[in-house]
């Protein structure tokens, strides 16, 4: 299947003008469909998303792993955010170094003093994956992080399906249509809210979608709004400012804003420390006091950091959490690919000498979210080279650089030129649970999203260099 797609991109590759002409049509379907962005700085110029002209091929063995393994990640998250002494113990070190994550845990510890006022606890998360080329050909699937804020790329990346069976009917490829899977992760994240809506009891009450001031992916936002709408739920769009200028607690700690009760946070900003003013913490604060469900609240975020993720790969540590269930483990342990603490120990030290000797075979990961944050090759050196003798080196993690298959693609953005172009993939899947008090009452997969870019991009999310992509089985 994906053979017979790569050798029609190589022949289209020789006749610019038909490159061109089937790239036009992608770019006007996808218009039609509705598959948008801002342009950067306006709220109504708005141009197609980023995406590849055709599918990605990828194992289908990998592929259905990742979706398999997803559920348990949706557990794990849950369990460590129940577990203040782990974040505590795990993050110690880097709230030394990193004035982000400090603060963020001074509003957990904040929070964790006063008493929970919620017991409803709603996360979506997205465990982000490359396939790893293996000496003997064969992929294999390695997590590259997971996303327990504003897990994105959903909406928009939904169409993307539809746009590639229409241009491999065009080119006379529609028996591949078949090995292209639906996306479909809006749907399930509905469903995933309005379950902590409905368990919040008050049906006048509103999910606060808070957002960027002006937030250049909010088409993505617009089905999952209409999915909630028709489901008899409002919803209101804020930013910082806004909930600290208007937000409220009553003697309940009920969160109202202009008025209004809030059953829900669905946190899309936040997640950066330049996503912070003092009236930003200050409204960070509020709203986890509240009596609102949070998606994520304080320790769930956290529980997403890189310096939690490397944590779980020490030998044991999962097993702390999945006492026998050594299958659940085995799974979860089958994506990890190596990481590697930068404490201020003679394992760091360790770790420090291993980068510093072979910086090519690394990551180097502050803790940040959002894409374009890691550094790679000379910049490793240069960084380590400055903080290795203190602990402002804990603020990182080492990661092994995870090596993927190289595939060919045209990658449409708006200013690119259409050309046939080496790239690497990324899958990403969504997850979601709502546990009230101490049942799970939902645990779903929630579907999937592909992306891509350049190889000669190392960094970088959607927002950035990234194209929306799907796959294709073999």
């Amino acid at each position: 299947m994906a053979t017979a797609t790569a050798r029609f991109l190589r022949d289209l590759s020789t006749d610019p003008a038909a490159l061109e002409a089937l790239a036009n049509e992608a770019k006007e379907f996808a218009l039609e469909l509705g598959a948008l962005r801002h342009t950067e700085g306006s709220p109504e110029v708005v141009t197609y998303a980023p995406f590849t002209l055709f599918p990605t091929p990828v194992p289908r063995d990998a592929f259905h792993q990742a979706l398999e393994v997803q559920s348990h990640f949706n557990v794990l998250m849950d369990k460590i955010s129940q577990d203040p002494r782990f974040l505590e113990d795990t993050l110690a070190s880097t709230i030394e170094a990193d004035d982000f994550t400090a603060r963020l845990f001074d509003i957990l510890k904040r929070v964790e003093k006063e008493g929970r006022t919620q017991s409803i606890v709603l996360g979506i998360n997205r465990s982000d994956y490359m396939f790893e080329q293996s000496d003997d050909g064969t992929s294999r699937l390695k997590q590259v992080e997971i996303n327990t804020i504003a897990a994105g790329a959903f909406g928009v990346s939904d169409n993307i399906p539809v746009i590639h069976r229409h241009i491999l009917r065009l080119v006379g490829l529609g028996d591949q249509c078949q090995s292209i899977p639906d996306c479909n992760s809006t749907a399930g994240i509905a469903r995933a809210l309005a379950k902590a809506w409905q368990l919040y009891g008050q049906k006048e009450a509103v999910i606060l979608f808070h957002v960027e001031n002006l937030h250049f992916v909010s088409f993505n936002h617009r089905n999952l709004q209409e999915m909630l709408r028709k489901r008899g739920i409002s919803f209101m769009r804020k930013n910082f400012e806004s909930v600290y200028e208007s937000g409220r607690l009553d003697s309940d700690k009920r969160l109202f804003i202009d008025g209004v009760e809030v059953a829900v946070v669905f946190h899309r900003d936040g997640f950066m420390p330049h996503h912070y003013t003092e009236k930003g913490w200050e409204a960070k604060l509020m709203m986890e006091r509240s009596l609102a469900v949070k998606c994520p609240d304080i320790s769930t975020h956290l529980a997403g950091t890189k310096k939690v993720q490397q944590e779980l790969a020490r030998p044991g540590v999962l097993e702390k959490f999945f006492p026998d269930q050594p299958q659940v483990v085995e799974q979860i342990r089958a994506t990890f690919t190596g990481l590697y603490t930068l404490d201020m120990c003679p394992e760091g030290d360790q770790t420090v000498a291993m980068a510093l000797d072979s910086p090519g075979n690394f990551v180097l990961k502050p803790q940040r979210e959002g894409g374009g944050n890691n550094f790679y090759e000379d910049n490793i050196v240069r960084i380590l080279e400055e903080v290795k003798g203190d602990a402002r080196r804990a603020a990182y993690i080492l990661m092994e650089r995870i090596r993927p298959k190289v595939e060919h693609n045209v990658l449409l953005r708006r200013g690119l030129p259409i050309k046939l172009t080496p790239v690497a993939a990324e899958l990403g899947v969504f997850g979601a649970y709502v546990r009230n008090g101490g049942e799970m009452v939902l645990n779903e997969v929630l579907g999937h999203i592909m992306r891509t870019k350049g190889i000669d991009y190392e960094d970088g999310g959607i927002s950035r260099v990234a194209m929306y992509d799907n796959l294709i089985h073999y």
